[in-house]
């Protein structure tokens, strides 16, 4: 089959290379998934289970990639729940070979049915979006209606679906990011906004909720504004700032079947817009993770029609 293969951390997303690579085969309670489409998140090359597996032992060539939408092909032996030719979506394992194939082996547990009235290029661009989202607020959050919360980032893939799912769970958002995302944040619900670059993030006030997808400086200072009792989530590694008198907690999102069937329903109601940017073939893709200027929204590579 055909992969996205990275085998030089030092080389980047430069360093990916289109190959030919063995047909992946289902392990015990895996499926086999012939992709249609496959999400991408920036920051993998920087994360060691793309390098090494869970013993620190090196396992390159690696395929990264850990969003999915395709069909089932084959059943690993003791697999149920789902079924041959079932259309999924879902989230591939960090320590295996990813999504950006035509083909991948995968724990049928972390895989949800894609009902047929949703493309596969929505459903790929979803699971960490929409999973991370979901914990964020209503796991590890606890967004009760009313609260205020700081969404960053609230135009980008993540953070669009965080505004969104806050503002439905009623949330009072707040969304941050750069000038030219201000009417993007607006349109996915924010009910203010605030320029980083240029505008004071303090003058927001008091907030219940922080959920950070930037960390640093920018991470501190949120801390600072979460009330007494408030929360502050984060997915960009250890809290280096606690809220004074609030709950601090960082995360890893996870896989899960139930929350992925959440999100896909909202996506069918109109509940939630994806927020899709870039769509590219799989011969196109290492030119699609390597442009030349920023580019808005979530980019998909389409494996398959």
């Amino acid at each position: 089959m055909k992969a996205i293969v990275v085998t030089d951390q030092a080389a980047g997303m430069k360093g990916m290379t289109l190959m030919e690579r063995p047909d992946p085969q289902p392990s015990i309670n895996d499926v086999v998934v012939r992709i249609h489409a496959s999400g991408f998140v920036n920051t993998e090359l920087d994360w060691p289970s793309t390098w090494t597996d869970r013993l620190d032992r090196d396992r390159t060539p690696s395929i990264p990639g850990h969003e999915l939408a395709g069909v089932v092909t084959a059943l690993g032996y003791g697999t149920t729940g789902l079924s041959i030719g079932q259309r999924v979506f879902g989230l591939a394992d960090w320590y295996r070979d990813g999504s950006l194939a035509e083909y991948i082996a995968i724990e049928a547990r972390n895989l949800a049915p894609l009902p047929g009235d949703v493309d596969f290029t929505a459903g790929a661009s979803l699971p960490i979006s929409g999973l991370t989202a979901w914990q964020g607020l209503v796991i590890h959050g606890r967004l009760e209606p009313g609260q205020r919360i700081i969404a960053h980032g609230a135009a980008g893939a993540v953070g669009s679906i965080v505004t969104q799912l806050a503002r439905e769970l009623g949330g009072y958002v707040i969304g941050t990011g750069r000038a030219a995302d201000r009417d993007a944040a607006l349109g996915f619900g924010a009910n203010e906004f605030v320029d980083l670059d240029n505008e004071a993030l303090e003058a927001v006030g008091e907030v219940d909720l922080v959920l950070d997808l930037i960390g640093g400086e920018i991470g501190k200072r949120s801390a600072r504004l979460v009330r007494a009792g408030g929360r502050m989530v984060s997915i960009v590694g250890p809290i280096e700032e606690h809220p004074k008198d609030g709950v601090a907690i960082d995360f890893v999102v996870e896989a899960d079947r139930a929350q992925l069937t959440e999100i896909i329903n909202r996506v069918r109601d109109g509940r939630l817009r994806t927020n899709i940017g870039t769509i590219a073939s799989l011969d196109d893709a290492v030119a699609a993770f390597n442009p030349t200027e920023r580019r808005p929204g979530k980019t998909v590579i389409r494996v398959r029609p």
